[in-house]
């Protein structure tokens, strides 16, 4: 026997959508997107970066990012000396000049030349994007920085006995350029001759 009465529908309230409705589900706005795994550059360019600022703080007194130069920069790279890997031999060292000394002697480990030319390449970008102004401006940019890498570059070249030789860019010529359409055919047609 039918029913007489008369169904309505219940309205769900706003924040629990119906199960049958055909609601898309989206994300709420104030839940953070998922972002993608940062670079294994930027990671480090951020750690530079966190790593530079602590050392600001450290000072006595702190300094603000907006009150340092290029002369925080040079006593920020003579800290990390300490933590270097590098042995550097003193001129008075038997093993001053020789790559591969015999033994071992009191010389102090410091930064690689290439560690601290990478790092301040990581800084000078991370100073910029947290709105250090200009690159005209920028302390990681300063002659007095690339004067002092060039002179760990050359005493650690001499006290290690290894020249530094700038990498020169081999010029591609025409007989570099590598004919790949032949083979491609010659394959191709083998392909074709082996499957008929």
């Amino acid at each position: 026997m039918m029913s007489s009465e008369h169904h309505t529908p219940t309205k769900d309230p706003p924040d629990h959508p119906s199960s049958s409705s055909n609601h898309l589900k989206q994300p709420l706005p104030s839940q953070p997107q998922p972002q993608q795994p940062l670079s294994r550059y930027e990671s480090q360019k951020r750690r530079d970066w966190n790593t530079f600022i602590q050392y600001l703080k450290s000072q006595n007194p702190p300094l603000m990012m907006s009150q340092f130069d290029y002369t925080h920069v040079l006593s920020f790279l003579r800290y990390l000396d300490q933590f270097g890997k590098t042995k550097v031999h003193h001129q008075a060292c038997v093993f001053f000049g020789q790559p591969d000394p015999p033994g071992p002697c009191t010389c102090p480990l410091k930064q690689a030349w290439g560690s601290l030319d990478a790092l301040i390449g990581r800084l000078r970008a991370a100073y910029e994007e947290h709105g250090g102004g200009s690159p005209d401006t920028n302390p990681f940019a300063n002659g007095s920085i690339r004067v002092h890498l060039r002179e760990v570059r050359e005493s650690q070249a001499k006290a290690r006995g290894i020249p530094y030789r700038k990498k020169k860019r081999r010029r591609k010529t025409i007989n570099d350029v590598v004919v790949v359409k032949k083979d491609v055919a010659n394959s191709s047609s083998t392909h074709n001759q082996s499957s008929a």
